[in-house]
């Protein structure tokens, strides 16, 4: 076999605020996979100061080039990328599509087939409160019945007044509410702001406080009036042992998956099976891949038996976006093999 990448920045159609900043831009890197005449394509994204492999563009390359120039032995031993979960989701990716030899398909399910509409959050990013709510505005114009709203950046009384005002139209049968702190919040105030976001009835409340605090992280877990995901949290996490440790101890109502930063397809399975059997519920988003990754992500969702809305809606992000099948009608993400 033999592989090459591309790297490509991505343009989001509108700067999107997070409490680590606005995003204006993506860099990401497609990976191709060679092996006689057919071609396998992955995608290797990252978000910098988040994924645990990229420190710089010329290390992150480095590793690139290593595992390009010896991919038939990566191949064999995906297991020794575990510490490099970006590369490992492209490459794995990349080997399933050298499979069927066919544009961003990757397994062989209802989703692919178009025969299967998954359910997906409505994602809202931060900035001024007026923006936010034209966004929550469309986003339940657009049919959506679950929306995350990212909170930590601005000012927590107008985050409380976007809130009040959903509530006011909608109560938590018509639309469900998750919030996103991404580590935001201080264990000093966790508490005092948890206490006024649960009147507004939300679903959950992801990373309210930076990870790599377990006994923290319990504590809020234990004392929180609204549910606890762990997203942040997991990332760096790679054995079984540690999985299964790190879920034990601090016992969260859901974890959030993504591939990206969670061990690949590999990882994230493994993250799935030792939730389960610890009674922790989950969903699967996407790291704002392009729609090459999105595409593998939305396949690998569908070979699990879902049982919540998945965080798949960031394919109409960018201005400069790879055509895919992919469409998102009335909350739901599918395949439209109608399209070429």
């Amino acid at each position: 076999m033999e592989a090459i990448y591309t790297k490509k920045t991505f343009f989001f159609k509108n700067p999107s605020g997070t409490s680590r900043g606005v995003l204006t831009e993506k860099l990401a890197y497609i990976l191709e996979i060679h092996k006689n005449d057919k071609v396998g394509i992955g995608e290797c994204s990252i978000i910098e100061g988040l994924s645990p492999d990229f420190l710089s563009v010329k290390d992150y390359e480095k590793k690139l080039n290593d595992v390009c120039n010896r991919i038939d032995y990566y191949s064999e031993h995906l297991e020794e990328l575990k510490n490099y979960p970006s590369i490992l989701f492209g490459i794995e990716t990349a080997l399933l599509n050298l499979n069927f030899n066919e544009p961003m398909l990757y397994f062989d399910n209802l989703f692919s087939k178009g025969k299967q509409k998954i359910a997906i959050n409505g994602l809202v990013w931060m900035g001024e409160k007026d923006f936010m709510l034209r966004q929550v505005q469309q986003k339940i114009n657009e049919g959506y019945k679950c929306i995350k709203i990212k909170v930590g950046a601005i000012d927590f009384d107008r985050e409380c007044e976007i809130l009040e005002e959903i509530r006011l139209v909608y109560d938590e049968s018509k639309i469900e509410i998750r919030l996103d702190a991404n580590g935001a919040f201080e264990m000093s105030n966790v508490f005092d702001k948890l206490n006024v976001l649960s009147k507004f009835h939300i679903h959950s409340i992801e990373q309210p406080i930076k990870q790599g605090s377990p006994l923290s992280m319990k504590n809020v877990v234990l004392n929180s009036p609204i549910p606890i995901a762990l997203d942040e949290e997991l990332i760096g996490v790679n054995s079984i042992l540690e999985k299964k440790a790190l879920l034990e101890g601090i016992k969260p109502d859901y974890i959030i998956l993504k591939p990206s930063l969670h061990g690949g397809l590999i990882g994230t399975t493994e993250w799935i099976s030792v939730a389960e059997s610890l009674k922790i519920k989950w969903w699967i988003t996407s790291a704002l891949e392009s729609n090459i990754g999105l595409s593998a992500i939305a396949q690998f969702v569908s070979e699990f038996n879902i049982q919540l809305p998945q965080g798949l809606g960031t394919g109409s992000l960018y201005t400069n976006n790879i055509p895919s099948h992919l469409e998102v009608k009335n909350g739901f993400i599918y395949s439209d093999n109608s399209k070429k």
